[in-house]
């Protein structure tokens, strides 16, 4: 198991404003914006902590990882040819989730959100070119508990269970509903594929903000139709 626990990243308005996905400019927004990174950008401390696991016991549903017994079809699946998976969190940091904005300031909030997430997502990127280099890894795929049905949110227990105490570790925490705090955390499995996976393509939910990848019923229904 290995803690990064002071991720490097380059904070600045224009990641930001590629999250917002804004069309137009708004200079009171990004006024807003700039502020709001002034102050996260000193103290944004983004963590990571992985674990090298290994694969076994596969059965027709479920998959057993460090140990750990995990349920879903797709998951399965996905590791029928894989040996070596990394298991991991990744958080934007307890010290921006304590920069207060008054409950009035509803616009402001919003956009912390997005400075919140925008610190995530390139602590995440340094975390999946971290495990790249060090372990030779070509083509990546990675799965998060709660992004489809068949691997449902309640599988983050069995997933924080292989670290140990992860709130001591780098200040994640689960609630009683397993969503992780500090909100702007993100847990899963990297896995090494030959072909790119997206959870995204099996699932049918329009209108999705987060959608990576456009539905594919073909391969949704090669999942489920896959003899074991």
């Amino acid at each position: 198991m290995e803690v990064l626990d002071n991720i490097p990243i380059q904070l600045d308005l224009a990641k930001v404003l590629k999250k917002l996905r804004q069309r137009n400019r708004n200079e009171e927004i990004e006024k807003s914006i700039q502020e709001l990174i002034e102050i996260a950008r000193p103290i944004a401390r983004p963590k990571a902590i992985y674990e090298v696991s290994y694969v076994d016991n596969k059965s027709e549903d479920s998959v057993d990882i460090g140990g750990i017994r995990f349920t879903s079809r797709v998951l399965r699946i996905n590791l029928d040819k894989v040996e070596r998976v990394f298991p991991y969190v990744v958080t934007c940091g307890r010290e921006l989730d304590e920069i207060n904005i008054p409950s009035s300031e509803l616009m402001k909030s919003y956009l912390l959100d997005q400075v919140k997430e925008t610190v995530l997502t390139l602590a995440r990127k340094y975390f999946e070119d971290y495990l790249k280099e060090k372990y030779a890894l070509g083509r990546m795929s990675r799965m998060v508990p709660g992004s489809l049905e068949d691997w449902p949110v309640t599988q983050q227990e069995a997933l924080f269970s292989i670290f140990g105490n992860i709130e001591d570790l780098i200040g994640v925490r689960l609630t009683d509903k397993c969503l992780m705090l500090p909100i702007k955390s993100s847990s899963g499995l990297y896995f090494p594929t030959e072909i790119r996976f997206e959870s995204c393509q099996l699932c049918p939910r329009e209108s999705c903000i987060g959608r990576r990848a456009p539905y594919d019923p073909g391969l949704a229904e090669k999942y489920w139709d896959i003899a074991l």
